[in-house]
């Protein structure tokens, strides 16, 4: 009589099905990212140790817990950043292939090269950590214009000329911290960037709310906002920051992808309007400019082959929001067709078209012109 096994109909697999946890199915799902690195070959870690470049924000926790390391009199608990190979395809110093030479397998070349980084970890810095700004002329621009600041770096043994001076004088009165560093430390900070021994750390600029933006731009008795649309150039965005608080406007908006947004160079081109003017950023412009249009705003785009000329502009003296194309294709489509009119600027000579922020001047002048006709 044949057994069991060898019987028909028989079942050919376990009645248990697929275990439940880790395993089953949904094994593969569950698969490790590879091997996590030491601390001290993270280049994001306050430990890290490694030959390539410094990431700033790394550099900016190691600076921050010296700070605390010394208010509390003991040692900092950092790496020492150029003591250990962190380089893809080569062994320890003087042993091995070059960088990115035979670091695969069979000695073939793995065509990669800088700090390595572990499988599926991130290694972009966040866009809310603190900017470095360096060189002797922007660092003192910067402090004349009273850019936030959190700390100043020097290079040991930096010649000593008068805007070193001042730029010391003036950290020192605004009770920045002055940090003397290794200038090979300051090299690996900015990334190997030109900073003569200077650079200057701020912090990442707090945008003000679009609805309050709105809402408190109604509240004044000429409510007048400008849009950018796509405007990449900081220092476009700060020279139309400026134009803003001369001529009276109440906010500016920005979008928060393709375009560019409070850093260091924009706010030193601002002069420090940055300061006085509320800015924004939005995640879909249209929509933005919508609200705006909801709210009572009569919504004007700068375009080169505007259908209305901006000395025939009526809607100057009423809520305005005044939208400035990019530098190089101007006004988007979807933003041309959101706005209710299109404006050009008369020109008598034959140049094609004018730059974002001085076309930006040049409207809001003529808006406040009107204006104080009108009033």
């Amino acid at each position: 009589m044949a057994g069991n096994s060898q019987r028909r109909g028989r079942r050919l697999t376990s009645k248990a099905g697929a275990p439940k946890g880790s395993g089953g199915k949904n094994k593969d799902s569950l698969a490790g990212r590879g091997k996590t690195l030491p601390a001290d070959e993270r280049p994001w870690h306050k430990a890290y140790s490694g030959t390539e470049k410094l990431p700033q924000r790394t550099a900016w926790k190691q600076d921050k817990e010296r700070r605390a390391a010394a208010e509390e009199g003991r040692a900092p608990k950092i790496g020492q950043p150029g003591t250990k190979d962190t380089t893809w395809g080569r062994g320890t110093k003087g042993v091995g292939p070059a960088r990115g030479a035979t670091g695969g397998r069979g000695g073939k070349p793995t065509g990669r090269g800088g700090p390595r980084v572990a499988p599926g970890r991130k290694s972009n810095p966040s866009k809310d950590s603190p900017e470095l700004l360096v060189g002797r002329n922007p660092v003192l621009e910067s402090l004349r214009a009273q850019v936030p600041a959190t700390a100043l770096y020097t290079a040991q043994g930096i010649d000593m000329d008068d805007r070193v001076k001042e730029i010391i004088r003036t950290a020192a009165d605004r009770g920045i911290a002055n940090l003397e560093i290794s200038r090979a430390e300051l090299d690996r900070m900015t990334g190997g960037v030109l900073h003569q021994g200077v650079g200057l750390q701020v912090p990442p600029f707090a945008y003000e709310p679009f609805d309050d933006l709105v809402a408190s731009a109604l509240e004044q008795a000429a409510p007048l906002l400008v849009a950018l649309d796509g405007v990449t150039d900081p220092r476009n965005l700060g020279a139309v920051i400026r134009s803003a608080a001369a001529f009276g406007a109440q906010g500016v908006f920005v979008p928060e992808r393709r375009a560019a947004g409070i850093t260091a160079t924009a706010w030193r081109t601002s002069a420090g309007a940055a300061a006085r003017v509320p800015v924004a950023q939005v995640t879909n412009l249209t929509r933005s400019l919508k609200a705006c249009k909801d709210a009572g705003f009569v919504v004007v785009g700068l375009d080169a082959d505007g259908d209305t000329d901006l000395y025939d502009l009526e809607a100057a003296v009423g809520p305005l929001v005044v939208v400035v194309g990019s530098e190089g294709r101007g006004l988007s489509r979807l933003v041309g067709e959101t706005c209710d009119l299109t404006v050009s600027i008369p020109m008598i000579s034959d140049v094609e078209s004018l730059n974002a922020s001085v076309a930006a001047a040049v409207t809001l002048a003529e808006v406040a012109r009107r204006r104080s006709v009108e009033a």
